[in-house]
């Protein structure tokens, strides 16, 4: 008999895609901010002002928009990020 397991083996899926990405952000206008993203759930959570906050992910035309409790936080596909909360303007933030 050959031995058909030898030349042919399985690859276990990759742990870093599993892992959930945390980021920081720091915003224009001095707010700071920290967003997970998971891989099977397609909302963000912020940890933003002392608080937890999830957003679900809306519809938008191009990147990601993220809305919930008075909170508006997109990514365009070329990496810009805004947050619009708590009755403030929208800000520019940027990922540290």
């Amino acid at each position: 008999l050959r031995n058909l397991s030898a030349p042919y083996s399985i690859a276990a899926p990759s742990a870093a895609l599993a892992q959930p990405q945390f980021r920081n952000y720091r915003c224009a206008d001095g707010t700071q901010f920290m967003a997970g993203f998971f891989q099977y759930d397609p909302r963000a959570h912020l940890q933003l002002d002392g608080k937890a906050v999830t957003l679900a992910k809306r519809v938008a035309l191009s990147g990601s928009r993220y809305s919930g409790k008075g909170v508006t936080l997109r990514i365009t596909k070329a990496g810009v990020t805004t947050l619009k909360h708590a009755k403030r303007p929208v800000t520019t933030c940027e990922q540290t």
